[in-house]
């Protein structure tokens, strides 16, 4: 994977001269804005096709993206990640004009183990180490409970977990599988059971807290599913479809999938009319194509599970009245139907709850060697692909 990348950019480099360039989306930025900056036509965006046009609404403020400028400051290619798979890629052509494509993203991913004796902040010695800003706050999360200001220099923090990694930096959110935190001496264990995806202790008592959404309307039925990416063998493409319609007539009411805050509300490209609500947890629900919103509703506003918040339309680019409804958890778009359902135990009983505890022990056998070798320990990461593309060096 890394020989990819590497490879990508010397193709990129030697041509153009040139160097990849990270930077942040604006807030408020569109992409028919961001066309115009780089003069590029808007009739680019107009000429695609409805699902692509979906996915450049799917484009929020602070992502990184990624670009290649010409010396006479002309855009030469642009990479925009809208999920963790997959990538919007403009890359200007021989006659001028610019071509746009849907590309899987290319990255590596790798695990690794972290040990460190706290010397001063938490968060700031896992971002030091890391690079990675959401490890701390992801750590944080799932000791809820333990009250990391009562952590006293010398305490030790110990961290299996896994990232992604582009263009050699942590990408997308990290995920831990195994944790240690020590406060005032007294030492806290969280491991992640991969059967449910929930947090246990070592003795197998559940530690999350199981979050979930009612479906946000009575639909008549789905008229597209779910699709984080898709090779289609006829157009010889990649397709996303980061979220679930479900059809219904115009003026249905739309319910709030769960209690949270308005963080956006008016119209959002493609989306057309379209509603953000930030839950606990990291979660966000999206709620777009709407006829028209509900009275009274604002930005910053709370609202609670079921209550009214729009009514099914068909603005934006929709071929007929429906609600495209986008969960996402920490940033990350995740299939909708795996989140709306009934509550679920967590709870570890019998011959499950022993397994676990055997795989616990061991983690914290591994722990203490990691611990007992703190002063001379640097991390272990095994290396994987789980993702590759190439693209083609005619079109770079």
């Amino acid at each position: 994977m890394k020989k990819t990348i590497i490879l990508f950019l010397f193709i990129i480099t030697s041509i153009f001269a040139n160097t990849v360039k990270e930077e942040k989306w604006p807030k408020g930025e569109t992409f028919l804005t961001f066309l115009d900056k780089y003069q590029i036509p808007q009739k680019l965006y107009f000429d695609l096709e409805k699902e692509d046009k979906e996915l450049c609404s799917e484009i929020t403020a602070d992502n990184y993206y990624y670009t290649i400028e010409n010396s006479d400051g002309t855009l030469n290619q642009v990479l925009i990640p809208v999920s963790e798979e997959i990538q919007l890629h403009l890359s200007k052509q021989d006659d001028g004009t610019y071509k746009f494509q849907t590309l899987p993203i290319s990255y590596r991913e790798f695990t690794e183990t972290i040990a460190m004796e706290i010397t001063s902040s938490v968060s700031q010695q896992l971002q030091e180490a890391t690079a990675s800003a959401a490890l701390a706050a992801h750590l944080k999360s799932i000791f809820s409970g333990v009250s990391f200001r009562r952590m006293q220099k010398g305490d030790i923090v110990a961290i299996e977990y896994t990232q992604k990694e582009l263009l050699g930096k942590p990408f997308g959110q990290p995920l831990i599988k195994a944790a240690m935190v020590e406060i005032n001496g007294k030492k806290h264990y969280r491991f992640l059971n991969d059967k449910n995806d929930k947090y246990y202790d070592e003795k197998g008592k559940a530690f999350t807290k199981f979050y979930f959404f009612k479906y946000p309307l009575s639909y008549s039925r789905i008229s597209s599913h779910f699709t984080k990416k898709r090779y289609h063998p006829v157009l010889k493409r990649y397709r996303a479809h980061l979220g679930t319609d479900f059809a219904a007539p115009r003026g249905r009411k739309i319910y709030a999938a769960g209690d949270g805050r308005i963080e956006f509300k008016g119209r959002k490209g493609g989306y057309g009319n379209t509603i953000i609500i930030r839950h606990p947890n990291g979660y966000k629900t999206l709620y777009a194509h709407q006829h028209k919103f509900r009275a009274g509703l604002r930005t910053g506003q709370r609202v609670k599970k079921g209550d009214l918040i729009g009514y099914v339309g068909s603005t934006g680019l929709s071929s007929g009245p429906h609600l495209h409804l986008g969960v996402y958890k920490n940033g990350r778009a995740i299939n909708p139907l795996k989140i709306i359902r009934k509550p679920e135990t967590v709870k570890l009983s019998g011959a499950k709850r022993k397994q676990f505890i055997a795989l616990a022990k061991e983690k914290i056998k591994d722990f203490d060697n990691v611990i007992n070798n703190i002063d001379n320990y640097k991390g272990t990461r095994l290396d994987r692909m789980v993702s590759s593309s190439q693209l083609n060096p005619k079109e770079i």
